[in-house]
């Protein structure tokens, strides 16, 4: 199933004079059995939607409904302002400069607006490969800080977090902001995360997928699951998917699994 390209734009109502970028097309993948969970996967710098969609649908995983989106085509730093979809501004990893607060908000509230429509006995989740991976985990911090980095409201509850091949954005304040009340940190302490990452990557570094689950845990993340695979490059393969598989089984407690 498809849905046309969104008009919500990557500014969230802020009165910046920026340019708008207008989200692609969004596939969704239905239950084949019972609809227990729902979960929205975003795709990675210069993908879309579609192509993780088609992924999606041969797992064995009757329970979940999967929403893909397409993110914006807008320029990218980190391809010298050449544009291709991406869900927020990128430069180089290494580098560590400025994270791009503003399109990470917008596209953490284009997700939020996709899962605020499901029915409220439906587990929500948020997965995500490389750039996706990125923003899954910005909605983790947004959903335990209860807001944006602008300030607005977070209005959805989260029961999963997956990144494949990602990073943490934003890593420097996190740690400061979950401690800011006993809620945050109960809230970050319960919500189940799963990394996965190869240490052959050679696009998004294994050591930032590894910094990314010390900082996530030192900020008090302690349902974190961090998978590393030998030889695993920036794709993904069988292993990490049956992985995957099992533990969202395990998780949300999805039917015929055992819930810890």
């Amino acid at each position: 199933m498809n849905y046309g390209s969104s008009s919500r734009g990557l500014d969230l109502g802020n009165k910046t004079g920026r340019k708008l970028f207008e989200f692609g097309r969004t596939h969704v993948v239905k239950p084949k059995g019972r609809h227990q969970a729902t979960i929205v996967w975003l795709h990675g710098l210069g993908d879309n939607g579609a192509s993780w969609s088609q992924i999606l649908e041969t797992l064995p995983l009757p329970n979940i409904k999967w929403i893909c989106p397409t993110a914006p085509t807008r320029p990218v730093a980190i391809f010298g302002g050449f544009p291709c979809t991406a869900w927020f501004d990128a430069g180089d990893l290494l580098e560590e400069g400025p994270d791009d607060i503003e399109g990470l908000d917008a596209s953490a509230a284009h997700v939020a607006t996709l899962l605020s429509t499901e029915p409220t006995n439906i587990k929500l989740g948020i997965g995500g490969f490389s750039m996706g991976a990125a923003v899954a985990l910005y909605s983790a911090t947004c959903c335990i800080y209860g807001k944006y980095g602008n300030g607005n409201r977070y209005p959805i509850n989260l029961s999963a977090i997956i990144g494949f091949s990602g990073w943490l954005p934003c890593y420097r304040s996190l740690k400061s902001k979950v401690e800011i009340s006993q809620d945050s940190i109960r809230q970050a302490a319960a919500l189940p995360i799963l990394l996965c990452h190869g240490r052959g990557d050679d696009v998004v570094l294994y050591e930032h997928g590894e910094k990314s689950a010390e900082v996530l845990r030192s900020a008090g993340f302690r349902n974190l699951s961090f998978k590393t695979y030998n030889g695993l490059g920036h794709y993904t393969f069988p292993e990490e998917m049956d992985d995957f598989c099992k533990w969202l089984r395990m998780k949300l407690g999805l039917d015929g699994s055992r819930s810890y």
